[in-house]
């Protein structure tokens, strides 16, 4: 699972090979989601306030976030990508 990034307890990774559309994975606590990258359309359970957190990380580094996935389809270590400030 590498990760990517990790600000408030959430943990944000993303999958070698993993299957398109392009998406990123995020953990807070037991509850998971996974955000598609281009659209940013999620699926799964999130609190409110930690989902909001995510999607504004993801809307400030989604260019970064997207050169990460193409990382992941080479199996080229992956970048970290700064936290939600």
């Amino acid at each position: 699972m590498p990760e990517i990034c990790r600000f408030l307890g959430i943990i944000i990774y993303m999958l070698y090979d993993d299957h398109k559309p392009p998406h990123f994975h995020a953990e807070y606590g037991e509850y998971h989601i996974t955000v598609n990258i281009l659209t940013g359309v999620v699926e799964g359970k999130f609190p409110k306030r930690a989902l909001r957190a995510v999607l504004e990380w993801h809307e400030i580094y989604k260019d970064k976030v997207l050169e990460d996935w193409e990382l992941a389809e080479k199996h080229i270590p992956l970048k970290k990508i700064p936290p939600l400030e």
